[in-house]
């Protein structure tokens, strides 16, 4: 083993290039498969609110499902050190076969599991337990499917073939989306509402049979078993990954500099995408699902191109402009598509803006017997209706005050007032030339996800050296992802109930992406043409 700690050995056998092919596919696919079973409950955010959090106010429940969703990212950087220490030691192959027997049968019990008004308690905790174990699950698979086809892979075209894994989270979203809508298309909405909601998770069965089936077809990574030969294999690869200052330097650099600002570039073009659409500006859910499984489609094999460009032009250059295009559209985008795809509504909050003042004028999202004060039950009125608010300050005593549009209205008949103004919450479809301008206006929003994604399992895989890859990868990746980026849409939908403002949200992701940038700049060396092994050939 050389100083760095690559392996010297060459492999028993190169893998061909239908080798390669055969490992590709079967990665990708597995990959999509898996992320289909953690993002089902993100797609089903706001019913599970309902089914499993009903004593809560409607912001409330969405909050507290949209947290139980953060719950299974939050988990991962665990699952990331167990299953990362185990695909050091045993290999690459067997672990992320674990993983995905892990997440299938997690994500099909939660399609088992009783609701709140069958199950009381006891079914929020299930649920939240269930989401740990896909969290563990995950955790695990990311750093072994990447890993697993780089090393496969030819020096010159790693950021293409891994480019080909990258798809896996936006082909796992966009199948989520498409068997919800199918499912809630064949079904009925009654039915959908009472047990059809359960066939999206019980059909991963079905998704984990094939993709066993597909992994146990393929063979132990070249670089593994060239180390498994020469008989060295880290002892124990988690202590050694953390071992000097200067790896963890490299580790904080990959959290911060490449796992957290992918991640929130790519959710923000998926997740936050999805519940700004549906829960902020009303748009009708079946056409949010609709519009969202055309475009991931369409860009999914840009994550490709996007791994293509960085074999030529380097990983930095390519990750960089991602982040940078995100600060440029991240506010603009999001604007144009709610102003767009709700126009009565947009008009309404410009023409006739709704100001509150008053005394004590908080909002708690959470609170289980009512709002505090006055002004506090006002907010709630206006949060519960989806209707965007300003709040001024009162003096001592002051009881609450609305204005809609300059005018004062009556608390006693707040909805209607709302109404007259312009402030509809019923779900709405944009006309036609809307359309074509929000999917234009998506697609712009998702491109830094692209952009990000394409060339980042490349450029982690070449920070690290062999020994201890799985272990690094995937503790620095899984807690960027898990803990910044895992919590965003709960974040984000926190700021806009508890400030009124359904676009104020969005600095927490900007905040997030100017620090991946920054420390990306400084902190990350490029690595395009690095080598994986001694033994590797361009």
């Amino acid at each position: 083993m050389d100083s760095k700690g690559e392996p010297t050995t060459k492999p028993a056998v190169q893998p061909t290039t239908a080798d390669i092919r055969t490992v590709i596919a079967a990665s990708a696919a597995g990959t999509a498969f898996e992320w289909y079973d953690f993002y089902i409950y993100g797609t089903l955010a706001p019913l599970f609110g309902k089914l499993f959090f009903p004593g809560s106010s409607p912001a409330a429940g969405f909050l507290l499902a949209l947290a139980t969703f953060g719950v299974g990212f939050a988990a991962r950087p665990f699952g990331a050190a167990i299953f990362g220490t185990f695909g050091d030691r045993f290999g690459r192959k067997v672990t992320f076969l674990v993983t995905i027997t892990l997440m299938g049968l997690a994500t099909t019990a939660i399609g088992l599991l009783g609701t709140y008004a069958q199950w009381g308690i006891a079914a929020p905790i299930c649920l939240v337990l269930l989401r740990t174990l896909q969290g563990l699950a995950v955790g695990g698979e990311y750093g072994g499917a990447v890993i697993y086809v780089a090393e496969h892979a030819p020096l010159k075209k790693r950021g293409f073939y891994t480019g080909w894994i990258q798809i896996g989270a936006s082909a796992g979203f966009s199948l989520s989306l498409l068997v919800v809508l199918a499912t809630e298309t064949l079904v009925g909405e009654e039915a959908w509402l009472a047990w059809g909601w359960r066939i999206p998770f019980i059909s991963s069965l079905v998704l984990l049979a094939i993709s066993v089936w597909m992994r146990l077809k393929l063979s132990e990574s070249p670089v593994f078993a060239a180390m498994q030969k020469a008989g060295e294999l880290a002892r124990t690869p988690l202590r050694e990954a953390y071992a000097t200052p200067k790896q963890l330097r490299r580790l904080f650099a990959a959290t911060f500099g490449g796992a957290v600002g992918q991640s929130i570039c790519g959710y923000i073009g998926m997740i936050q995408l999805l519940n700004f659409m549906q829960v902020s500006i009303h748009m009708d859910p079946v056409l949010v699902r609709v519009l969202l499984i055309g475009m991931l489609g369409v860009l999914a094999f840009t994550n490709v191109l996007a791994g293509w460009l960085s074999d030529h032009v380097g990983r930095k250059p390519v990750v960089l402009a991602g982040y940078l295009m995100m600060l440029v559209v991240l506010f603009p985008g999001f604007t144009l598509i709610a102003d767009q795809a709700n126009p009565a509504l947009a008009r309404a909050a410009k023409e006739q803006p709704v100001v509150v003042s008053g005394a004590d004028c908080t909002y708690n999202p959470f609170a289980q017997h009512g709002q505090a004060s006055a002004c506090g039950k006002v907010l709630d009125t206006l949060t519960r209706a989806g209707v965007p608010y300003a709040k001024q300050d009162a003096p001592a005593g002051s009881p609450p005050v609305v204005t809609i549009g300059g005018q004062p209205a009556a608390l006693d008949d707040l909805q209607a007032a709302l109404k007259a103004a312009g402030y509809t919450t019923d779900p709405v479809t944009p006309p036609l030339g809307n359309l074509v301008v929000i999917v234009i206006a998506m697609v712009v929003v998702a491109l830094p996800g692209i952009l990000t994604y394409g060339p980042m399992g490349a450029w982690l895989c070449e920070q690290f050296p062999a020994r201890t890859r799985y272990s690094s990868l995937a503790t620095s990746y899984n807690f960027g992802v898990g803990i910044f980026a895992g919590f965003m849409p709960f974040i984000v939908q926190a700021i806009v109930a508890t400030t009124g403002s359904v676009m104020a949200g969005f600095w927490y992701p900007f905040g997030m992406v100017v620090l991946a940038s920054i420390v990306a700049v400084f902190g990350l060396p490029e690595t395009a043409g690095k080598r994986l092994r001694e033994s590797e050939t361009a």
